[in-house]
């Protein structure tokens, strides 16, 4: 069992891009979602309302995040402004107004984009706690391979298209486990010498139906299958698993995954 790719979203909402490597944070890995951006009344954007965002690629490079072509510093210590991700109440660092004017105008709506300040302390819940920047509630999500596998063969069999693995937004993808979702039994795992613990099943919104590349809506799939085999007792269907970091380093793909705890078997 390896890990096959590595995926950053430096803008909660906003497209990603694979890495190579990357330094893992107890917020995750390192950048992942610590920008935001938010509405007028400081509430975070998604793709649940703007699948647009989908399309729009920032990327980090040194202190600075990179867009179309434009390069903005990143703002660490600033104005900071109240902020609302679900029920979670908190503040960001305003990152002004040229950034906040290219993404208005990228959206066609007024935005503002935040980042975490150096003291945030937000608390994540499930199994194993952890912290989290602005991601919705955890700080890394994973999936497999066999678990899409295993899905795309139920979309064909339904006479649907196969979606790719860019539709679940994953931070860490694993490679060699036989059987769809084993993920979901990790309890605790170490990969190069970070180590992570799982925090729960991760409970899918509307955003596995908007293409990643476009920007679009492409909808029923994945979400009309995976109600077939995968419903949360709570409501809603599931695909990966939302872990918490227990401790700190390095991960890269090739790194091999050592499961130190599996869930009782059922």
């Amino acid at each position: 069992m390896i890990v096959s790719g590595l995926h950053v979203y430096p803008v909660k909402g906003c497209g990603g891009y694979s890495v190579a490597s990357s330094p893992v944070d107890l917020t995750g890995l390192r950048g992942d979602r610590m920008l935001m951006l938010v509405d007028d009344d400081g509430v975070f954007l998604s793709q649940r309302k703007m699948p647009a965002m989908a399309a729009l690629r920032p990327s980090l490079v040194d202190s600075s995040l990179v867009i179309g072509g434009e390069s903005f510093p990143v703002v660490v210590e600033g104005q900071r402004v109240p902020v609302v991700v679900h029920k979670w109440q908190g503040s960001g660092i305003d990152q002004g107004d040229a950034v906040a004017a290219y993404f208005s105008d990228a959206l066609g709506k007024s935005v503002r984009l935040v980042r975490t300040p150096p003291d945030l302390h937000r608390e994540s819940a499930g199994l194993t706690t952890g912290l989290v920047g602005y991601a919705d509630a955890h700080a890394v999500l994973v999936t497999s391979l066999s678990s899409l596998d295993g899905l795309n063969e139920r979309i064909l069999e339904r006479g649907g298209e196969p979606v790719p693995m860019n539709r679940f937004r994953p931070n860490v993808v694993v490679s060699g486990w036989p059987e769809p979702h084993t993920e979901d039994r990790v309890r605790c795992a170490v990969i190069g010498d970070v180590e992570l613990g799982y925090a729960k099943d991760c409970v899918r919104c509307a955003v596995p139906m908007v293409d990643q590349e476009t920007g679009l809506r492409d909808g029923p799939e994945p979400t009309r299958t995976l109600a077939t085999y995968r419903r949360d007792p709570d409501g809603g269907v599931t695909f990966g698993m939302k872990a918490a970091v227990v401790a700190t380093g390095t991960v890269a793909v090739g790194d091999k995954i050592d499961v130190l705890e599996w869930a009782p078997a059922s």
